[in-house]
């Protein structure tokens, strides 16, 4: 075998190897945002230029799940001890909304000091490399995780419990997590169910999988809302937005959406917005 050949087979071999490593993480700018999507299939946070949010005086019917969640996070942005937090319940009823509107309440009360980093469920296990990214920076950081759950074969769940506890090195204290979930204990019942009479020692299973909910420092319950509740979010947002229909009109029609959704939420009432909105020509972004 020639030098050549011996040469190229080294190449090939170093390029092999180049495909396998994982990539090396970018120096993140964090003065250049205030938002980032973390995409882990290159370790690289990318800026969110405007996040979508609403305005945290016309979220209705949680004041006091929103009072707690807002205190939180001021105490976290100024450099206060703080919790994890786990916001749990009804669907529709505003758990990620109340997430992003108190980082955008809270930059402008504090001009921009905290950063709000959305990782996405299926990327959880990726979250030591992210961690190891937010130990360079001196910004206050919320990783915020929407519609988290886990099916009953699904061990990604021991990885968050590493983070949330701080493992060996111990989470930054630059960084805390939220979640949203449907589910208080991230699993549904049947697959607790299901654990508890299959396993060998039942108890032990089922509190392996629903420990992970104790990591978190607060448990914030969102519940259906009332018809009255439903209501009053419609007539927050119409003020707001200077929406030209009278509360006649849109008592009745948005009571007659509900119908047509078969639920009443936060979500139904916005969407009922939008719908208003665009029948009568109004901006609301």
């Amino acid at each position: 075998m020639t030098n050549e050949d011996i040469l190229a087979q080294l190449t090939r071999i170093a390029d092999g190897l180049d495909r396998l490593a994982p990539p090396v993480p970018e120096t993140i700018d964090f003065e250049s945002g205030d938002a980032f999507v973390w995409e882990a299939e290159n370790n690289h946070l990318r800026v969110v230029p405007k996040v979508n949010h609403v305005a945290m005086s016309i979220l209705h019917g949680i004041d006091r799940v929103r009072d707690i969640l807002y205190e939180n996070t001021l105490r976290f942005a100024k450099g206060l001890p703080a919790n994890n937090a786990l916001l749990w319940g009804a669907r529709g009823m505003g758990k990620s909304s109340l997430v992003k509107a108190s980082h955008a309440r809270i930059n402008e009360e504090l001009k921009s000091q905290l950063v709000l980093i959305e990782i996405h469920r299926e990327d959880i296990p990726s979250l030591p490399i992210l961690m190891q990214q937010l130990q360079n920076t001196n910004r206050r950081c919320v990783i915020f995780c929407d519609d988290l759950s886990f099916d009953s074969d699904d061990a990604t769940y021991k990885s968050l419990k590493t983070v949330l506890d701080g493992g060996l090195e111990g989470r930054p204290s630059n960084v805390i997590f939220y979640a949203t979930s449907n589910r208080r204990h991230m699993m549904r019942r049947d697959m607790i169910e299901n654990e508890r009479a299959t396993a060998i020692m039942p108890s032990e299973a089922i509190e392996e999988k629903v420990s992970l909910s104790d990591r978190f420092g607060l448990w914030l319950g969102f519940h259906s809302c009332s018809q009255d509740e439903y209501l009053e979010m419609i007539r927050r947002y119409i003020n707001h937005y200077n929406i030209p229909i009278s509360e006649e009109e849109y008592s009745a029609e948005a009571i007659e959406w509900t119908r047509t959704r078969g639920s009443r939420s936060g979500r139904v009432a916005w969407q009922y917005i939008q719908d208003i909105a665009g029948r009568t020509g109004t901006a609301i972004e």
